[in-house]
């Protein structure tokens, strides 16, 4: 039973050890998930994000990019979702990233968003309109 008990709280403090080497930039590189392919690089302060690959990004040819035809800014509506920035605002405080913004291409709605490093590859972000319950949560692998 000590046993168990010592082996536990050595794990504790090698992951509460290791969460606190990861320095707020690790977050910047390529990261996909299922859906989408992003590229995170930081401003001032922030991190940003642009768009790189969805699985709905390009017309029926496969190469062209579809453009941002819902964003509620008409001027905008005519540039290509290829590339768009569209996570700014992305701060880090506490060992998480918070009060960040999500601008999505699909319906032109902005959305709260917010993350965490589970590891240097593994990165988790919630994207949600209100409160973090009522939202959807992403999982990303880091592109080498």
């Amino acid at each position: 039973m000590k046993k168990t008990i010592l082996a536990a709280a050595m794990l504790l403090i090698s992951v509460v050890a290791f969460a606190q080497k990861l320095s707020p930039d690790q977050i910047i590189g390529t990261w996909q998930c299922e859906d989408y392919k992003i590229e995170i690089f930081r401003t001032g302060s922030s991190y940003s994000a642009k768009l790189l690959w969805s699985k709905e990004m390009f017309e029926a040819d496969g190469r062209t990019s579809k453009k941002d035809i819902k964003n509620p800014d008409e001027k905008l509506r005519s540039r290509p979702v290829q590339g768009i920035t569209h996570i700014t605002e992305l701060i880090y405080k506490d060992g998480e990233y918070r009060d960040g913004k999500l601008y999505s291409v699909q319906d032109g709605n902005s959305y709260s968003l917010k993350g965490k490093l589970n590891s240097v590859n593994d990165l988790e972000t919630r994207g949600y309109k209100g409160v973090p319950m009522l939202g959807k949560t992403f999982k990303w692998k880091r592109i080498q």
